[in-house]
């Protein structure tokens, strides 16, 4: 098939701000985890599928199967005005120290 490109499951990319190693970045729609450290400019491998530990909202228990949300920084199962990026696949309780979250990104452009 001449019109294919690849597999999807990483978007090769330039980085529009500085980037760490496993930090959670919003493209406009798209979501993903920076793949490795990336500079203004820079080349930016983003894994938008998978299982990731991302940072979640203390003092928030996740459910198994919870939407997840991004709010910018973190990770959230509060709807509002934050993207929906996949579901929560372990359950977290809500303890102020519980602030890493189990996400399996949904690997499509994110939902308002």
């Amino acid at each position: 098939m001449k019109n294919y490109v690849q597999l999807g499951a990483v978007v090769p990319l330039i980085a529009a701000a500085a980037v760490t190693s496993g930090q959670g970045v919003l493209f406009g729609g798209l979501f993903g985890v920076a793949g490795h450290d990336a500079a203004i400019g820079a080349p930016l491998e983003l894994h938008v599928e998978g299982i990731y530990d991302l940072p979640k909202a203390p003092s928030q228990a996740w459910a198994l199967g919870a939407l997840v949300y991004w709010t910018g920084t973190a990770c959230t199962t509060v709807a509002g005005s934050n993207k929906l990026i996949g579901v929560a696949v372990a359950t977290t309780g809500a303890g102020a120290g519980e602030t890493i979250g189990r996400v399996r990104l949904n690997g499509a452009g994110v939902t308002p």
